[in-house]
């Protein structure tokens, strides 16, 4: 072959390659070539074969041309499914059957190619053990010498949101003792819960949620509560999230109290059970500050509907900064608080820990 015809052979190659991608040109006049990946509305991913992933924004773009069927999502809710080619400032859809579908830039929601979009479509409806977000805390510190003192905190908590609902779950336990002093436990609690909650609309949500917790140190062997109510996402944003949450709560409370032989007469150990229903109010806020750093912050209070005037709160305050992927650091500040609790034990449990914060997803 001479050199004139092989020359002509690989341009002749160059110009069939560049003829199967796909074309974006910008309002400057520069054109890119590749496979468009996807597209939330706002940018556009083009794989481009020397320069990798390139993301562009949706306004710069005047004209695409796409070889491959992609899955283009309007906000009408349909979605069409066929090449992507623009005129007159507008989307064009050519699928296999059917008319052509025109529409403007401004009406496309998303565009995705067959991977991303089964991806999208198994995220609406994961299996009940897909989906999970969540974090293991660890922290423990020890004295010996002048003080023999241990403390244990564990804390887990997971979530499972969907379009339509979520699920959370949580656990935490804190246990000290103080082997030079009587008694020698300084602290032990346990608190669990599950809450279900599911969109009524993209603002207002309803939920159920069964939580658990005990207090050795305030007698309270066991406290169950079911609650059911309304929430409304008064900040909903990717940097912020504030809930409002209203609604009722059946309580059953199970109180140790101790035996007393110095009494007269001595009164020996016995059982103190509180059930009433209670209404519940809370708000929950999310914040990122930075990159790395986000600050979660909790207020309920339970007021009794059976004792007027009684009723209880609860604080939670929490600080994670990641370290890495999977690790990173966590400081909690809680407080609970009980207006009539057993004689001899305080209205409120003041809570700090910190401790190593191990996140996961599946």
């Amino acid at each position: 072959m001479r050199k004139v015809d092989l020359i002509a052979f690989i341009l002749f190659l160059g110009l069939a390659a560049s003829a199967f991608a796909d074309q974006i040109t910008l309002k400057n006049g520069d054109r890119l070539t590749g496979t468009v990946v996807k597209s939330d509305g706002k940018t556009v991913v083009l794989h481009t074969e020397f320069a990798g992933d390139v993301t562009l924004q949706f306004s710069a773009i005047t004209e695409i041309n796409t070889e491959k069927p992609l899955h283009v999502a309007l906000k009408n809710g349909q979605t069409v499914v066929g090449p992507i080619t623009t005129s007159d400032g507008k989307i064009e859809v050519a699928p296999k059957s059917g008319a052509l579908v025109e529409t403007p830039k401004e009406e496309v929601v998303a565009i995705r190619n067959d991977a991303d979009q089964l991806a999208y479509e198994k995220a609406l409806h994961p299996g009940l053990l897909e989906g999970w977000t969540g974090a293991a805390v660890i922290g423990f510190s020890l004295t010996r010498g002048n003080s023999q003192t241990e403390n244990l905190s564990l804390a887990f908590n997971a979530a499972r949101a969907t379009k339509d609902d979520k699920l959370i779950m949580y656990a935490n336990s804190i246990y000290g003792t103080n082997q030079l002093a009587t008694p020698s436990t300084t602290a032990n609690t346990e608190n669990g819960g599950i809450r279900y909650d599911r969109n009524i609309n993209p603002r207002m949500f309803g939920f159920v949620a069964v939580d658990f917790s005990s207090n050795a140190l305030q007698d309270l062997n066991l406290r169950s509560v079911g609650s059911v109510g309304l929430g409304y996402h008064a900040i909903k944003s990717d940097q912020t999230t504030l809930d409002l949450l209203a609604g009722g709560n059946f309580t059953d409370e199970n109180y140790s109290e101790p035996a007393n032989p110095t009494a007269t007469p001595p009164t020996p150990a016995m059982k103190i059970i509180h059930n009433y229903g209670a209404l519940t109010l809370g708000e929950e806020l999310t914040h990122k500050l930075g990159k790395t750093t986000v600050l979660a912050q909790k207020l309920y209070l339970y007021p009794d509907l059976t004792e007027t005037g009684e009723y209880r709160g609860t604080f939670d305050l929490d600080l994670a900064t990641k370290i890495s992927k999977w690790l990173g650091w966590q400081n909690h500040v809680g407080d609970i608080y009980v207006s009539n609790p057993p004689e001899g034990t305080k209205q409120n449990d003041v809570v700090l820990t910190t401790g190593l914060n191990f996140s996961f997803t599946h």
